[in-house]
């Protein structure tokens, strides 16, 4: 396999986003979906709609997510709105939570652990997907990128649940109990059927700033342990996820070993193997300045 290209701006503004995007040399048409993470209530961390304003109104998108799986203040479609207004997503886009009325079926023929997916029935309505993912830690897959907002993040609440429960519908208690390599190709999997659904219509922004060892989902996080990074642009998931990665290996910030602890401790990078294993992307990449 080709190595993917990777674009990469070490100054993180949000005209810098639009210019990413404007490297890559696509056009996302017809009806696009761009998923975002609205952030738990509370969490300090997330990537603010108006940061990202100049690039949705640029694809003219229309921002998605899904209900979690967990209690918080996003598990129901009428709390999960009234959060997306009270983060100011519903001030400046229009907003679909994905699942809010059902859900639909991704096979996945070829899974490692899963042969199907649970997305919202809602992805139906789009021809295209630009994936904003801010760049992090996370407390159970390691890290959180480009490939857990193909997976978790566009999965229903009840495919939250069957990810992390690797296959299986169990409760709530079940999905902290899981062989982790399991769950870690549980999640490449479930990215890998929401690749193959918009096929090549689908771009990948990964923001690498304030970076936590927590989530943008965890409504108490750590406040951010390195400093920025920059701003990545590709069409290929994995080698976006390994950018960024690498990225942190060589950084010489103080805060990077605390951040590879977390990413380590957790396997986080098997999620990136996995999705390698299945042919949605390649880790070997290109990295394009375009400083």
């Amino acid at each position: 396999m080709e190595k993917s290209k990777v674009y990469f701006t070490s100054v993180i503004t949000d005209e810098n986003v639009v210019n990413i995007f404007k490297k890559l040399g696509v056009e996302l048409k017809g009806n696009v979906a761009v998923k975002v993470h609205s952030g738990e209530k509370g969490n300090q961390n997330y990537l603010k709609p108006k940061f990202l304003k100049p690039i949705i109104d640029f694809v003219n998108g229309t921002v998605v997510e899904c209900n979690t799986a967990y209690d918080g203040e996003r598990d129901t479609t009428e709390k999960h709105k009234k959060l997306m207004e009270e983060h100011e997503w519903s001030k400046y886009f229009n907003v679909d939570i994905m699942d809010s009325v059902e859900e639909i079926e991704l096979p996945i023929p070829n899974g490692l652990v899963l042969k199907k997916n649970y997305v919202g029935k809602n992805i139906e309505n789009y021809d295209s997907m630009l994936v904003l993912s801010h760049f992090k830690g996370h407390p159970m897959g390691g890290y959180g990128g480009a490939l857990k907002q193909l997976s978790i993040g566009v999965a229903s609440s009840h495919g939250k649940r069957y990810i992390h429960c690797c296959g299986n519908d169990g409760t709530y208690e079940d999905m902290f109990n899981q062989n982790q390599e399991k769950f870690l190709e549980s999640m490449a999997d479930a990215a890998s059927s929401v690749v193959n659904y918009f096929k090549n219509n689908i771009v990948y922004i990964n923001i690498m700033c304030n970076m936590s060892v927590d989530c943008d989902c965890c409504s108490v996080a750590e406040d951010p342990c390195i400093k920025d990074i920059g701003i990545l642009a590709s069409l290929d998931p994995v080698a976006i996820d390994q950018a960024c990665i690498d990225l942190v290996k060589s950084s010489n910030d103080p805060g990077r070993d605390y951040l590879l602890e977390r990413i380590n401790s957790r396997k986080g990078t098997h999620t990136i193997d996995s999705a390698s294993k299945l042919g949605i992307g390649t880790k070997e990449y290109e990295l394009i300045n375009i400083d």
